[in-house]
């Protein structure tokens, strides 16, 4: 089982308050570190959460406005004074390649790390053996990109009876079989498929970015396990919202649902909100299973047969929600 943790590095829209920092999520999984939005004082929240700068990183940029990218410049020089030596990839809009490289040329600092830059696009862009990442654009006064994670399919669950049916002793015979590996007793092929139940679904994490909801959207986001959608303002001022092209938390909540999500988190909410257990409560109406998120909010998400997201305290351990 490979663990998937999100934590919430800032949560606050364009301005940052006494206890939001600017928009970023980091998602750890199987150890690598993938960075959704790098908003100002980024590097300053992956200290605090003790995320690291050495280790095998991806970030990916939503839109070029500050409250998104800023911080990419903090990042790569936090990471150039530890010393790192690992490549790092950066994926985002076209112009994030022009700003990197001005910013690097009037601020003087170098690099002392391969730093990949790649322009996204609609569809996937990039892939691994375990997942691979999606992207679809979104409606905002800038070309924003949301992005989702998406687990490949797991082998079903080892039936032990099906196996010593088949004549397979325990030991070496039965990993080789849950592996996914054929194997002979007796001169006969026992296939995987003949002792495996069938395949299992991986996590699907969605992340919006700044957008209104589309119909594009809804059908990007279907049945994610977890979805982190744009949530700015209130319904009280769903005016702001159609007028500078963000949603409203009841509008995060009507995507959530009509998209079949399990659990939605609101983020990226507005300064002028001090507090923001109403914006989950408006939400909450639509999408009941619907969390508000704070800086440092930790979860473990597990797979989609194994019940619901774990909230972490800043030690790791289980919080009490």
């Amino acid at each position: 089982m490979v663990e998937l943790k999100i934590i919430f590095l800032g949560t606050s829209a364009a301005t940052p308050t006494k206890s939001r920092g600017l928009s970023s999520i980091a998602i750890i999984r199987d150890g690598e570190l993938l960075i959704f939005d790098a908003g100002e004082g980024t590097q300053h929240a992956i200290a605090v959460a003790k995320l690291g700068l050495n280790r095998e990183t991806k970030i990916f940029i939503t839109h070029m406005h500050g409250d998104h990218c800023v911080g990419l410049l903090g990042i790569i020089q936090s990471m150039s004074m530890a010393g790192r030596v690992k490549p790092l990839d950066v994926y985002g809009p076209e112009p994030l390649g022009g700003f990197l490289r001005e910013s690097a040329k009037y601020l003087r600092f170098g690099v002392n790390f391969p730093l990949r830059v790649h322009q996204v696009h609609e569809g996937v862009i990039h892939e691994t053996r375990d997942y691979k990442i999606l992207v679809a654009q979104g409606e905002h006064s800038t070309p924003n990109f949301s992005y989702v994670l998406e687990e490949k399919k797991r082998r079903g669950v080892f039936n032990p009876a099906k196996a010593l049916k088949y004549g397979v002793p325990t030991g070496e015979l039965w990993s080789r079989l849950q592996s996914g590996e054929s194997v002979k007793v007796k001169n006969r092929s026992v296939k995987p498929s003949q002792v495996l139940g069938a395949e299992r679904s991986g996590r699907k994490i969605g992340i919006s970015g700044d957008t209104r909801p589309t119909p594009k959207l809804e059908k990007f986001f279907s049945k994610c396990t977890l979805l982190i959608f744009d949530s700015t303002y209130s319904e009280r001022h769903q005016y702001l919202a159609k007028e500078r092209l963000h949603s409203t938390a009841k509008e995060a909540a009507k995507i959530a649902k009509s998209s079949r999500s399990n659990l939605l988190i609101l983020t990226h909410f507005s300064s002028r909100y001090s507090e923001v257990n109403s914006l989950e409560a408006e939400a909450r109406q639509i999408h009941p299973n619907t969390i508000a998120a704070y800086d440092m909010m930790r979860l473990i998400v597990p797979y989609p047969d194994q019940g619901e997201a774990k909230f972490l305290d800043i030690s790791g351990e289980q919080a009490n929600r």
